[in-house]
């Protein structure tokens, strides 16, 4: 094994059909990549998808244990020079065993030869795209002064949702819940001197979407939902984004909405199939058609708006070319041979 010392261009063409550039979960952060960077690449990527230049089947997988999956996420965005595919799991009660939630590995190949360029592992990148996938979305949903946030769940995406709404929206307020009152506590401190947001855990999660111009809910993702959001909680104006699925939604409140959207309505309606989704509104457009100006994002100051994006191999293809080349710049990570 040896590291990557090379210069980019170079190192690429010395090492395609020989060797791979393995980037463990530490050089994938050590690359230094941005939220802007990576909410830039995937408004890109949906723009591409609106226009119908990407290819991605709908994820499949397999589920070991009651609300646990790993699944299969392959794809390709031309316009990117990314193809390759992402093996996930999501596995409820790792936390228990003090391990992440989110687990996996992420294989980049070379569009023209079908060679594979890297593994790398995927932890850091799903956490900072589906922020970035949230901001998205936001950004053509939520109205553009929205300056308090609900973040209910305060995990690894409770922070880079917040991280990346923060990007897009002149931030002031947020309001911080979770089923362990020590993690909303925790994360208002952590987040608030990152950020400088003033932060408030709360230990009602009716007070986090009440008080709130944008609410997202990370719990885990769960096949039957807890319903804790009710119909009112929502206010006029307001968008929300689902990063667990309808889990954290009663029904009645989800119905209340003017717009329901989401990421990718194949993929949705998989989901259904299997059990998720058993009792949503109409879907209005997803990410492509909203980027692509197909279909109108908020139209009214008063709308209520929700963006259910459930996590696309797209979202992971825009990110990994992108670390994958700013490591050769570094030489970071270490080449495997094929």
């Amino acid at each position: 094994m040896t590291p990557a010392k090379q210069s980019g261009n170079n190192k690429m063409s010395t090492h395609l059909g020989k060797d791979l550039l393995y980037l463990s979960q530490s050089d994938v952060a050590a690359v230094g990549l941005t939220m802007p960077e990576i909410i830039a690449a995937l408004e890109s990527m949906f723009r591409e998808k609106g226009e119908g230049r990407v290819e991605m089947p709908p994820k499949i997988g397999i589920h070991t244990m009651p609300d646990a999956f790993i699944h299969a996420m392959p794809a390709s965005i031309p316009a990117q020079r990314a193809a390759g595919m992402k093996w996930v799991g999501g596995f409820p009660e790792n936390s228990k065993r003090g391990l992440p939630y989110i687990t996996g590995l992420m294989i980049l190949n070379d569009p023209e030869t079908g060679v594979p360029l890297a593994l790398m592992d995927c932890t850091w990148i799903t956490a900072q795209r589906t922020g970035a996938a949230t901001a998205v979305a936001a950004k053509f949903l939520a109205r553009p002064e929205s300056s308090t946030v609900g973040i209910l769940g305060c995990g690894v995406q409770g922070r880079s949702n917040l991280e990346a709404l923060k990007v897009v929206f002149p931030l002031k307020k947020v309001y911080a819940h979770d089923t362990h009152p020590e993690r909303a506590a925790g994360y208002a401190q952590e987040l608030s001197a990152e950020l400088g947001i003033e932060i408030a855990p709360v230990s009602n999660p009716k007070q986090a979407v009440v008080s709130s111009d944008i609410v997202v809910t990370a719990g885990p993702i769960l096949r039957k939902p807890h319903a804790t959001i009710q119909r009112g909680w929502l206010r006029e104006g307001s968008f929300a984004s689902l990063v667990d699925f309808d889990s954290y939604w009663h029904p009645s409140a989800l119905h209340e909405v003017d717009k329901f959207c989401t990421d990718d309505v194949p993929q949705l309606h998989h989901y259904r199939d299997i059990g998720y989704f058993q009792d949503i509104p109409p879907i209005h457009a997803d990410l492509g058609e909203l980027v692509t100006g197909r279909k109108p994002g908020r139209q009214k100051a008063e709308e209520r708006t929700i963006a259910c994006n459930l996590g696309l191999a797209l979202d992971d293809l825009a990110t990994a070319p992108l670390i994958y080349q700013r490591a050769l710049e570094k030489g970071i990570g270490t080449w495997l041979p094929l």
